[in-house]
């Protein structure tokens, strides 16, 4: 009798921050990082450098859980989640910690895109979603696999999940999403008619 194992399995963490409590949280997280982004005019020219559509305070501002409360109040809540998909990954942290080592702001305009990257140094990354006006993008994700797959048939329309070669993860405002940082993704073209914000993060083994 034949059997198949599951196995090398990529675990996509996510979980949805509902309630009063939430709604209080986005709406300071979105006017904060307007606020900010207005402000960083190193950001600003970071991103015009590098032709990165809208704003991201990725490559100026380092301490946004200590500059603004509401980024250490998310902070706070993305800390437990974090832990929690530690445990499920069964990593042997041998004593050390998961840690913050890096939370930025993502402000992407109608008409943007994130091209394909990973998060070098990194253990865990993930978003949390503030704004997501309808037709907004969804998280693209790349099976690690598919440089390797140069002889393989495409996978049928319908395929499960599992066996696809791109997966996509639809957010809604409140919404965490974590993966091991290694997972290659993307976000694809912004079709809303209004701005995409999101707060990404990495946390790091130390």
């Amino acid at each position: 009798m034949a059997t198949i194992e599951t196995l090398f399995v990529t675990k996509i963490y996510r979980a949805e921050l509902s309630g009063q409590k939430a709604e209080r949280l986005n709406a300071e997280l979105e006017a904060a990082s307007l606020s900010i982004a207005e402000d960083d005019e190193a950001g600003q020219r970071w991103c015009a450098k590098n032709g990165y559509p809208g704003y991201t305070s990725y490559a100026s501002l380092n301490d946004l859980p200590w500059r603004v409360p509401v980024f250490g109040e998310l902070l706070k809540a993305v800390d437990s989640h974090v832990a929690a998909f530690a445990k499920e990954l069964e990593f042997d942290l041998k004593g050390r910690k998961l840690v913050l080592d890096s939370l930025w702001i993502n402000i992407l305009p109608p008409g943007g895109v994130h091209t394909s990257h990973i998060h070098p140094h990194s253990v865990i990354s993930g978003t949390y979603y503030v704004t997501i006006p309808e037709g907004a993008s969804a998280l693209k994700l790349e099976d690690p696999r598919l440089g390797f797959m140069m002889a393989a048939p495409p996978r049928k329309a319908k395929a499960k999940l599992e066996n696809r070669q791109f997966a996509y993860m639809t957010p809604s405002p409140g919404t965490v999403l974590l993966w091991e940082s290694w997972l290659r993704h993307e976000v694809p073209v912004n079709e809303a008619d209004s701005e995409r914000i999101s707060i990404s993060f990495n946390y790091a083994w130390q």
